[in-house]
């Protein structure tokens, strides 16, 4: 072969070998999103951003004026990877958060029984219910009372995440509380032993016209078995016609929501579906026939979200009651929690949900079948309540944290303009 020849094949095999090359290193970029040597500056655990931290870890270390915690640090580092997505409903939970989350989706917890209060403007901490039958209605403790110390230490500049904390992890299951109450000269002085508490999700009570009413604040585990609890008793005293209230009621668990809607859908029809970033979809249908099949209103209002709104998408889209209240709050998307090697976890927007016609409602809403705008406000002092098992009362909605607000408002279920509209509705059917 004359020269010419073998550096032709030469030149050949070198370009086939180049194009082979450059083929798979975009395939790798395909793969992973990134070329090789862009993937340095696009991951968190590459070279150049452990150099940083190390670089911070060492400037605090020299300079910084006074003690350090570099667990809390380590938090703090951790959090901000999740709220740098920027995403309110992305949040990473370190271990102590992420227990307080699953016992608030459980809807059950150790603890004492007490929702309180924290007045923003003051600080004051007070107690505005008491589980029935819960430690600290046994106890004695009653709404109103004002929360001086947990254990003998004052807790008047404390933040009412932090009481609830002290409350949770008294020693020995036993707490003690020293409490200001109105009347009394002095300070009253409680012993109370924890135990475990169903916190009471569902409400329900008759009203004329063979009216039954229903308020769920949250879907949780163990709403579906207190609904069905609730909607027996109605049943019992004569209900021919029911009211759902969801108002301010920002979700929960999507298996909860699903097995209530099975009472009122007929078996194997869409309930909701979810879509995810490669367009997979989850379909979710009732599982059994309808048990309840009687004249409906569901109560909304701005705050009901997430789960509440599947609730009353598959309502409104089957025509199986009527709306009553004002638009829904829009939170048209789904998290999944990822738990985490040492305790902690990560809780991440994976998919979108739709209702049974299609119609995904995030930043939107659900406008009722009938608009009636509330007359009150809550009050702005309200910083918001919160039980010593962590769960959050008139909680900015929809954050999947398993708040509950529930019917917190000034006005009862008989006098407020939307139940009354709602009452007028069935009246009339």
């Amino acid at each position: 072969m004359d020269k010419d020849n073998k550096t032709l094949y030469r030149g050949i095999i070198y370009g086939i070998l180049i194009s082979i090359l450059v083929l798979l290193i975009y395939q790798l970029a395909g793969r992973y999103g990134v070329l090789p040597w862009e993937q340095e500056s696009k991951t968190l655990t590459g070279a150049q951003s452990e150099q940083k931290v190390a670089q911070i870890e060492a400037l605090i270390d020299k300079y910084y004026l006074e003690d350090v915690d570099t667990s809390a640090l380590a938090e703090t580092m951790y959090a901000g990877i999740a709220k740098g997505l920027e995403d309110p409903y992305s949040v990473y939970y370190t271990q102590e958060e992420y227990q307080s989350v699953q016992e608030s989706s459980q809807g059950e917890y150790t603890g004492i029984g007490v929702v309180m209060q924290q007045n923003k403007n003051t600080g004051v901490v007070t107690i505005v219910r008491c589980y029935e039958g819960a430690p600290g209605a046994e106890a004695g403790l009653e709404a109103g009372d004002i929360i001086y110390k947990v254990n003998d230490e004052v807790v008047t500049s404390s933040d009412l995440t932090e009481i609830a904390i002290k409350i949770k992890n008294s020693e020995n299951n036993q707490v003690h509380l020293t409490i200001a109450r109105e009347g009394e000269e002095d300070y009253l002085e409680f012993d109370i032993t924890k135990e475990n508490v169903e916190i009471p999700l569902v409400t329900h009570k008759m009203q004329d016209g063979q009216i039954g009413y229903i308020a769920i604040t949250e879907f949780s585990k163990v709403t579906q078995e207190q609904f069905q609890a609730a909607w027996e008793d109605l049943q019992n005293q004569g209900a021919k016609k029911l009211i759902v209230d969801l108002r301010d009621n920002p979700g929960g668990l999507v298996s909860s929501v699903t097995a209530i809607l099975d009472h009122f859908l007929d078996k194997d029809q869409m309930i909701v579906y979810t879509e995810d970033k490669n367009g997979k979809r989850e379909e979710y249908k009732a599982k059994e026939e309808k048990d309840i099949d009687v004249p409906l209103v569901v109560l909304v209002n701005e705050n009901s979200a997430s789960a509440s709104e599947i609730f009353a998408g598959a309502i409104k889209d089957y025509q199986l009651g009527t709306l009553v209240g004002t638009t829904t709050y829009g939170k048209g998307i789904v998290q999944q929690i990822f738990k985490l090697g040492d305790g902690s976890a990560l809780k991440l927007t994976i998919s979108k949900y739709y209702t049974p016609d299609g119609n995904n409602i995030h930043k939107t809403g659900i406008t009722p079948d009938v608009v009636v705008e509330e007359t009150e406000a809550a009050s702005a002092d309200e910083a918001g309540n919160t039980d010593e098992a962590g769960k959050t009362e008139t909680q900015t909605p929809g954050t999947d944290e398993q708040v509950s607000s529930g019917q917190n408002t000034s006005e009862s279920p008989i006098t407020d303009v939307q139940m009354q509209k709602a009452i007028d509705i069935l009246m009339e059917q």
